[in-house]
């Protein structure tokens, strides 16, 4: 009675609320009209602040890339002076030549020397943009790449800033602001330019010359004709007189707008009642500044039109959105409605039923788990009859498989008596220790032995190793009395001995010792040897992988061939995660491993 009433009270709520139709349209529409409401309300708020970001952004990375044309021009005139400052060969040559005085003899040595200046200037200037260089010494003397007709270099000693050289110290330059062109043959085409300037110095560091690097001011304008129509970049020093720009009549003049600017500092400037994106970067090796000006209506006008087109793309497609909802919202149920079909029909206990339902959505995608679900509980009941046949088979052959192992034991025991009977004691107590680790190595009814058992064992492999080697191990065990009661897996102690026979003693002489005790919640098993021990980096990755479930080598022909890790795995299934295993070891001291049991264990027989 009241599962029929609460049947007819879910049956009313089903049919009072909208249908499952409704509610999705309902849901699409509130998720859709209310953004768009939210975003008209604070669309011009946010976009302004966004727009001048952006246009900021913008600005700069125009500026950073005209910035590395030209700081690729100005690091080729220091190239330049770097170049003629460290070659060792060409200072040797200009060093002379500044001590020489007119009477020196050998002409034809002194032709080829100073051939050999020019020819270094020439090679140097090949790359890149022409330069004017310049090498003056003191005595008069002077090298260029350039015609003295065009330009008397003795006049440089006459320039104003000529005489801040001598204050500046090996690689220090100056940096010479921009002036019409002294080369008379580019003076139409190139009608200013801009040098830097360095001193000569011998090995007492004194000055023996000067060197000069010259380009024509509009190397640098060209690459300000490359930008942007409507953005404005100049070249200007620290009192901010322009020293390059597209426009040679404002070359000389000063830019006002950067008073009151920070170092690589954005702001938006008026002139002429018209709004500006100012824009500077000062270069790093002198005293000059790159400067934008870009009109802030030009800068957000792309970014505006984007919003515009975003937000009639919009109002389109919320359109459309209305025509195709309907269509998509049938097609989204009607599977829904079949699948609620077939979990009825599960219910009912019918397993071979299946929705087949091959949609790629969420629906189709749950139909399809559904669908294989079913097929591994089917598998499942396949596999579990599977293995209760397969496991009644196995226990049929274990029973016949015994008659081998107790027939071996058998002759073993047999064998032992008759030599014990001949007197050879030692013989008849090898077949006894080899007996019992045949009994425990086939006996597989035993998981969890005791440790007096495992010491056992442990001892009989050692007289037995003992016996097929020419150098004899000592065993000593130090155990109390209590730890004799504890019970462990089978074969835990057998693959550490063998390993430090075997690695540790590298099958020689020496001592191994077994300690135990018990604490309040721990069980305590020590095992070390006195052997050649192990290097540091041999060390790190056995304690990092011995942890590794399992043991690639573990059909290999040994006692050992389950190996650390798989002791590590055996005692971690039993005794859980408090179980811990640590290694010990300096090289020519010996190894030492450490096993801490907890007094607990999970009691799994591994």
């Amino acid at each position: 009675m009241q599962k029929e009433t609460t049947y007819v009270f879910k049956k009313t709520r089903l049919f009072a609320l909208p249908s499952f139709r409704n509610k999705v349209i309902l849901a699409s529409v509130i998720c859709i009209v209310l953004p768009v409401i939210i975003t008209l309300s604070i669309y011009n708020y946010l976009t302004k602040d966004a727009m001048k970001e952006q246009a900021i952004s913008n600005a700069n990375k125009e500026l950073e890339l005209a910035e590395e044309y030209v700081l690729k021009l100005l690091e080729d005139m220091l190239n330049i002076t770097n170049f003629v400052q460290l070659n060792t060969e060409l200072n040797a040559v200009l060093k002379e030549k500044a001590e020489q005085d007119d009477s020196s003899h050998q002409e034809y040595e002194q032709f080829l020397k100073d051939r050999t200046v020019m020819n270094t200037i020439e090679n140097i200037t090949l790359v890149g943009e022409k330069a004017q260089v310049t090498i003056l010494l003191k005595n008069g003397k002077y090298y260029t790449n350039y015609s003295i007709s065009d330009y008397n270099p003795l006049e440089i000693f006459q320039e104003e800033w000529f005489a801040q050289l001598d204050t500046k110290n090996g690689y220090e330059s100056i940096w010479i602001d921009t002036a019409p062109t002294v080369f008379q043959s580019y003076q139409g085409t190139n009608p200013y330019q801009l040098s830097v300037a360095r001193t000569l110095r011998n090995n007492n560091s004194e000055i023996y010359g000067y060197l000069v690097v010259t380009i024509f001011e509009n190397t640098i304008s060209q690459i300000f004709d490359n930008r942007l129509n409507d953005e404005e970049i100049l070249l200007v020093n620290d009192e901010n007189t322009i020293l390059s720009h597209r426009d040679t009549d404002q070359i000389g003049k000063t830019f006002s707008y950067l008073n009151g600017l920070n170092k690589n500092e954005t702001a938006i400037i008026d002139i002429e009642n018209q709004h500006y994106l100012l824009t500077a970067k000062d270069i790093s090796f002198n005293r000059w500044k790159l400067v934008s000006l870009v009109p802030y209506r030009e800068a957000i006008s792309n970014i505006n039109s984007i919003f515009n087109k975003v937000f009639f793309l919009l109002l389109i497609l919320f359109t459309i959105f209305f025509v195709i909802l309907a269509y998509f919202i049938n097609r989204i149920t009607k599977p829904l409605v079949y699948l609620g079909s077939v979990v009825e029909k599960v219910q009912a206990g019918n397993l071979s039923v299946r929705s087949q339902i091959q949609t790629n959505d969420e629906i189709g995608r749950f139909s399809q788990s559904f669908d294989r679900m079913l097929d591994q509980i089917n598998e499942m009941i396949k596999k579990t009859k599977a293995t209760q046949a397969r496991k009644r088979k196995a226990e049929l052959a274990m029973l016949q498989a015994q008659i081998n192992p107790h027939f071996l034991f058998n002759v073993l025991n047999s064998i032992r008596m008759k030599v014990f009977k001949h007197g050879d004691k030692e013989s008849a107590k090898m077949i006894s220790s080899l007996s019992k680790l045949l009994r425990m190595t086939i006996d597989t009814q035993k998981g969890m032995i005791p440790f007096a058992e495992e010491v056992s064992i442990v001892s009989d492999y050692v007289f037995l190793m003992n016996m097929r080697q020419k150098e004899k191990v000592s065993f000593i065990t130090n155990i109390t009395n209590e730890s004799y009661q504890h019970t462990i897996p089978r074969f835990i102690l057998q693959p550490i001995i063998e390993n430090s026979i075997i690695h540790g003693l590298n099958q020689k002489a020496g001592t191994i010792t077994l300690h135990a005790l018990t604490t309040k919640d721990k069980f305590i098993v020590e095992i070390e040897d006195d052997g050649q021990g192990m290097v540091k980096e041999k060390l790190l990755e056995i304690q990092k992988n011995i942890k590794l479930l399992g043991d690639k080598k573990r059909h290999q022909n040994s006692f050992s061939s389950i190996g650390l890790s798989n002791v590590y795995e055996r005692l971690v299934m039993t005794f859980g995660k408090e179980f811990e295993m640590k290694v010990d070891s300096s090289e020519g001291k010996g190894t030492r491993i450490i096993l801490l049991i907890p007094e607990k264990g999970v009691g799994i027989d591994v």
